[in-house]
């Protein structure tokens, strides 16, 4: 009982000291994870992916356009933080954008500015504005933290309040397995599911990152629309496995299209 009281105690006071505000939004979250630790993992991981899986050429016009796209947004956002005293959050991110040979229907994103596009994605973002679309909604994931917010509880769930150092130095397999499916990476393991504040935090801060970078944020709802179509055939794809699309998120962003307007720089 004194142990669980204690390890309770840890956790409320990890909880309260670790509290940030999310970009845009103003959403308070815990997130318990040093940013740099986490910045360190997903390079040696992203490495490790990119060395097991096939990576699509830089000479292939369809890599160019990712790496384009990514430049563009992430340019575009990190020099907003800048001008609004907000650079720190992306300080030492070392940005990095790769198209994987698969058919699976996915993409994913690691802290530190590790974004991974599947080609199987490519045939429903048709061109590079729909190509804008999934990628502004992973940086957004990157810059709200969300992937910190869902393996700080993760942790917390299975190994109690220890940190992220000590959990890698005594566990280590089980805290990269844990990583791994925070971030969205498939695989045998699966996903933890985003939450459905985090997914309409992310369309809703895709909008405007993609807005800032020049593309018309619109191009959102019709990318959803046909991911939504998509869907309703058979076998879901692996992007929807994390990244749940329904009528209600394209409402969602029908929504908030002014105020992303506010935002776009053609």
């Amino acid at each position: 009982m004194r142990t669980s009281r204690l390890i309770l105690l840890l956790a409320l006071a990890l909880l309260v000291s670790s509290c940030s505000t999310v970009p845009f939004s103003g959403r308070r979250q815990v997130t318990m994870l040093p940013e740099g630790l986490l910045s360190e993992m997903a390079a040696a991981n992203y490495q490790g992916f990119m060395q097991e899986h096939q990576v699509v050429s830089s000479n292939d016009p369809r890599a160019q356009m990712v790496q384009r796209s990514g430049d563009r947004i992430s340019g575009a956002v990190v020099q907003y933080l800048r001008d609004t005293g907000q650079g720190r959050r992306v300080r030492d991110f070392d940005w990095q954008f790769n198209l994987v040979q698969s058919d699976q229907v996915n993409a994913w994103a690691m802290p530190g500015g590790k974004i991974a596009i599947y080609t199987g994605i490519l045939d429903l973002t048709q061109d590079e504005n729909g190509l804008a679309v999934v990628m502004s909604h992973e940086i957004a994931h990157v810059i709200a933290r969300h992937g910190n917010e869902r393996m700080s509880q993760q942790l917390l769930l299975t190994m109690g309040a220890i940190s992220l150092d000590v959990a890698l130095r005594e566990r280590p397999q089980e805290t990269r397995d844990i990583f791994m499916m925070a971030f969205g990476v498939g695989g045998t393991l699966g996903t933890l599911a985003y939450s459905r504040q985090h997914e309409y935090e992310a369309d809703a801060l895709g909008m405007i990152f993609m807005a800032m970078a020049g593309y018309d944020p619109n191009h959102t709802i019709t990318f959803w629309e046909r991911m939504l179509a998509y869907s309703s055939g058979p076998g879901i794809p692996q992007f929807l496995s994390t990244h749940p699309s329904n009528q209600a998120r394209i409402n969602a962003a029908r929504e908030f299209l002014p105020t992303a307007m506010n935002y776009y720089n053609p």
